[in-house]
C-alpha cells in the first residue's frame, strides 16, 4: 500500500502557498499588479495600512492568475490524489485569498472545501486553527504544511506532513514526538539564484572594453583594470534587473514552452529571496562604481532607469522595446569610454544602434515564431502579433545591412586614416560583419536561433572564428 494514501475517516487539510504550489499567492499578485498597472502601485501602501487581509483581497480582485500554470508540487498533488481515490474528505486550508483559492481548487478537483482568506480575516496560523477545528470537532484532522505559521497546526495534527519546510518548520520536524513524513525539493534554491542572475548573459558586457581596445590603449595597466570595474559593476546591475524582470514575467514566462523553466516560474527560487538578491547586487554595483568616475555612475544609473522602464512598460511597446534594447547595448560602450575617460566614436555610436537594433529584432522574431499562428499581445506578453513576423524580419534584416554600410563608410572616413598604418586591410571586416549577421537571420527563420542572439554570437564557433579575424585585421592595420 502507498505510505501517502491514509485509511482514516479523519479531514485532510492542505496549505496551499509553498506547499501545494512552490510560490507564494500574495507576492504573485501583487507583481501581476506591478506590472499590469504599475502606476497605481502607491495604492498598495493604503491597502496594507488597512490590514493584510485588505490587501490579499484588493490584489486578488484586480490580478488574473492563470491557475493551470502555477508551479504544483507533483509529489503533493499525486498523495492528495491518492487520497481522494481512497474517498479521503481533502480541504484546501490556505491564507491566499479566497478568489485565488477557488480558481486553484476548480482546477485541480481534489478538494471538498476551501478555507481561505476574505477581507475581514486574513486566514493564516491560529486563526486557521481555529477554524479547522470548528470544522472537524473531536474528530482530529491531519495536516500538510510548510512554513513557522504552520507549526501550531503540526502540534495539533494527528498526522503531520511538512513539504518543503523552512527554518522553524524544519526545527519541527526534528524535534517532533511522532512520525511526520516530510516532502523536500531534488532541485537546489542557491543553484536556482545563480541561475537567475544570468552569468551567460554577462558576456553581453564585454562591449565596455570595445573604447579601450579601438584606442589602442589595451596594454595600459589602469585602462585594463577600470574596464575590468566597468565590467563587473554591469554584470551585477544586469543581473538584478534580469531577477526584476523574471519576477514582472511570471504568467507570460509560465505559458512559454522553455521559460517555464526558469527558476522563478518554476517556484524553485522564492520571490522574497529573489528581490533581496536583486536589491544586494544593485548596491554591490553601485558600490563599485564609486571607484570610477561619477559620469560612469551616472551612465549607469540610466541603464538602470532605462531597464527598469523596459521591465515594467516599454518591452510591451511596439517597436519601442528594440529600440530601448539597441539603446542599452550602446549605453554599455558609452559606460567603458567614460570609465577610462575616453571620448565616443560618433561612427561606434552609429554602427552599434543598427547592428544591436538588427539582434533585437532576431530575438523578437524568434518570439513571435515560437508561439505560432495565433501568436497575440497577451500570449507573447510584447506588443506583437503572428501577422508581424515578415515585418520584423525585414525590418531586421535592413537595420543589419545599414550596420554593415556605416562601417564601410567609417573605414573610409579620415579618422581611420589618422589612426592605422594600412587602413585597408580593415575592409574584409565588411563581409565579416554581413557573415555574422546574414547567419544570425538563416538560422533564426530555421528555428534553430534558441539563445539571446548576442549571447548566441559570444558562444557560435563561426562567429567566434569571424571576431578572430577582424581583431587580426585590427592589428595588422594598426601595427604592420
Amino acid at each position: 500500500m502507498d505510505t501517502y494514501v491514509t485509511r482514516t475517516g479523519r479531514p485532510l487539510f492542505v496549505d496551499l502557498d509553498g506547499t501545494l504550489i512552490r510560490g507564494d499567492l500574495l507576492w504573485e499578485s501583487l507583481f501581476h499588479f506591478a506590472r499590469q498597472e504599475p502606476l497605481s502601485f502607491w495604492r498598495l501602501f493604503g491597502w496594507a495600512f488597512q490590514g493584510k487581509a485588505v490587501l490579499k483581497d484588493e490584489l486578488a480582485a484586480r490580478t488574473e492568475i492563470d491557475a493551470s500554470t502555477l508551479p504544483y508540487r507533483g509529489e503533493v498533488v499525486d498523495a492528495l490524489r491518492r487520497e481522494r481515490e481512497a474517498g479521503r474528505r481533502i480541504v484546501l486550508a490556505t491564507a491566499s485569498n479566497e478568489r485565488l483559492a477557488c480558481k486553484v481548487s476548480q482546477h485541480l478537483g481534489l478538494f471538498d472545501e476551501v478555507m481561505a482568506s476574505d477581507r475581514q480575516v486574513n486566514l493564516s496560523s491560529g486563526r486557521k486553527l481555529e477554524r479547522i477545528r470548528a470544522s472537524c470537532g473531536e474528530q482530529g484532522f491531519d495536516y500538510f504544511g510548510n512554513s513557522h505559521d504552520d507549526v501550531c497546526l503540526f502540534e495539533a495534527a494527528e498526522s503531520a506532513t511538512v513539504v518543503q519546510p523552512d527554518r522553524s518548520a524544519r526545527r519541527w520536524h526534528g524535534s517532533a514526538t511522532r512520525p511526520a513524513r516530510l516532502i523536500t525539493d531534488e532541485g537546489s534554491m542557491l543553484r536556482g539564484m545563480l541561475k537567475a542572475m544570468r552569468p551567460h548573459q554577462w558576456t553581453k558586457n564585454v562591449l565596455v572594453f570595445v573604447p579601450m581596445v579601438l584606442n589602442h590603449e589595451f596594454l595600459d595597466g589602469p585602462m585594463i583594470v577600470k574596464a575590468l570595474l566597468a565590467f563587473v559593476c554591469f554584470s551585477l546591475a544586469a543581473s538584478s534587473v534580469y531577477i526584476l524582470n523574471d519576477l514582472l514575467d511570471l504568467s507570460a514566462d509560465r505559458r512559454h514552452k522553455t521559460k517555464h523553466r526558469r527558476p522563478f516560474a518554476s517556484g524553485l527560487v522564492p520571490i522574497p529571496a529573489g528581490l533581496m538578491l536583486a536589491a544586494g547586487l544593485f548596491l554591490s554595483s553601485f558600490a563599485i562604481s564609486a571607484l570610477l568616475p561619477w559620469q560612469f555612475t551616472a551612465t549607469l544609473a540610466f541603464y538602470m532607469a532605462a531597464t527598469t522602464a523596459y521591465s515594467f512598460a516599454l518591452k510591451r511597446m511596439l517597436l519601442i522595446d528594440v529600440l530601448t534594447l539597441a539603446g542599452l547595448y550602446t549605453t554599455r560602450i558609452i559606460a567603458g569610454a567614460v570609465a577610462i575617460q575616453s571620448t565616443e566614436s560618433f561612427w561606434l555610436l552609429a554602427f552599434s544602434i543598427f547592428f544591436f537594433l538588427s539582434l533585437a529584432l532576431v530575438k523578437r522574431f524568434v518570439e513571435i515564431l515560437d508561439f505560432g499562428g495565433g501568436a497575440n499581445r497577451s500570449s507573447t506578453g510584447r506588443g506583437y502579433v503572428d501577422v508581424d513576423l515578415d515585418t520584423v524580419g525585414q525590418a531586421g534584416m535592413a537595420s543589419g545591412f545599414a550596420a554593415v554600410l556605416v562601417l564601410a563608410l567609417y573605414i573610409d572616413s579620415g579618422e581611420v586614416r589618422d589612426l592605422y598604418q594600412h587602413p585597408y586591410l580593415l575592409w574584409p571586416l565588411c563581409p565579416l560583419v554581413l557573415y555574422i549577421i546574414v547567419r544570425i537571420w538563416v538560422l533564426a527563420r530555421r528555428q534553430e536561433m534558441n539563445d539571446d542572439p548576442v549571447v548566441f554570437i559570444m558562444r557560435d564557433w563561426r562567429s567566434q572564428v569571424m571576431m578572430v579575424l577582424g581583431a587580426c585585421m585590427f592589428m595588422v592595420a594598426a601595427y604592420a
